[in-house]
């Protein structure tokens, strides 16, 4: 009910998923029903047997305080999502409203993950031949080492998840690949991730110039570097897109290369479009939860539904669970007779 585009397109995203002839768990529609009933029977879902509704009196808008919004909007559709999730009557949970209010509401009523102290933000990003998971894009400005092992092992699941890469290469970005070379932080995190290859495929420090070719599935960082990484790849790709139209509408030999040109070009949009895996996950909390764009179109939503069922039947929640407990055990096994602390 927060997106910007409203419900209808939530509704039609749906239609477009259950149309595709994918297997789906059942989806339910948290929002208010007098408004959600008319959009399924304009869409001929009304009466579908995989689809139900849960009506929710409020809305978490995007001008409202996260922590407020939380606590004083007990019926909004977001908070009624979170109760589905805490109390287990819904496996995954797709929202497109108030980041804020996403990540605080998942922390507070649906809890963290035991083992991970703080979630993180895991967009799919595109490079060459293929994607790469990017973890933390800003749900944590500052972190700690610990905090980055555990980024490594869920985006590590995600990848595996929904990149159907078996043993995705995680790399840790830094300023340089040399022994040392990188602030406090990377370097004690290097030291770790090094300890629990085996739980994860650690191939080392990355440069920003490795970044966006075929090197990781899994780019490792705190969220301060990881968001400033998002928009500015968002930004250049906006770049990209303008510079080209503007310098092909320059003369009529260039337009006349376009239309010769376009199915390159056409591919190219897909490849750099937004609306392949529909939003991010929130990975560190006790369930399953995609945050989808505010600005999500119906093709976006699919996106993020099909994402959902991706996690679903990968199991991610447990999975992370075990190999976050697997990688304390190696962080705290003894090295040289002492302890690990």
């Amino acid at each position: 009910m927060g997106g910007d585009l409203g419900p209808s397109e939530v509704v039609e995203a749906v239609k477009l998923v259950l149309s595709s002839g994918e297997a789906f768990d059942p989806i339910v529609l948290v929002g208010d029903q007098p408004v959600l009933e008319p959009l399924l029977v304009n869409a001929g879902l009304k009466g579908h047997a995989g689809i139900s509704i849960l009506h929710a009196s409020e809305v978490i808008t995007m001008q409202d305080k996260p922590l407020r919004a939380i606590a004083r909007k007990k019926d909004s559709s977001m908070v009624r999502c979170f109760n589905l999730i805490k109390d287990g009557q819904a496996g995954a949970l797709v929202s497109c409203g108030n980041t804020g209010a996403l990540m605080a509401g998942a922390k507070l009523i649906v809890g963290s993950m035991d083992g991970v102290e703080r979630p993180a933000l895991a967009p799919a990003i595109p490079r060459e031949n293929g994607y790469f998971i990017l973890i933390d894009a800003g749900a944590n400005p500052t972190s700690e080492a610990a905090h980055l092992l555990h980024n490594a092992i869920m985006g590590s699941n995600y990848a595996r998840a929904v990149l159907g890469v078996e043993t995705p290469r995680i790399g840790l970005l830094t300023i340089g690949t040399e022994e040392g070379k990188g602030t406090p932080l990377t370097n004690e995190a290097h030291e770790l991730l090094k300890k629990v290859n085996g739980v994860i495929n650690y191939i080392g420090p990355v440069e920003g110039f490795q970044v966006f070719r075929d090197h990781v599935d899994v780019l490792v960082c705190d969220g301060f570097v990881g968001n400033s990484l998002l928009k500015s790849w968002e930004s250049m790709a906006k770049f990209i897109k303008d510079l080209l139209s503007e310098e092909i509408k320059r003369n009529p030999m260039r337009v006349a290369g376009y239309v010769l040109a376009k199915g390159a070009f056409d591919a190219m949009k897909e490849r750099l479009n937004p609306d392949r895996y529909g939003g991010a996950p929130l990975l560190g909390v006790r369930g399953n939860i995609l945050k989808a764009h505010g600005s999500s179109n119906r093709h976006a939503w699919a996106s993020a539904i099909r994402a959902a069922q991706k996690i679903l039947q990968h199991d991610l929640y447990h999975r992370i669970e075990q190999d976050v407990a697997r990688a304390h055990t190696l962080v705290a096994a003894p090295t040289n007779g002492n302890a690990v602390s």
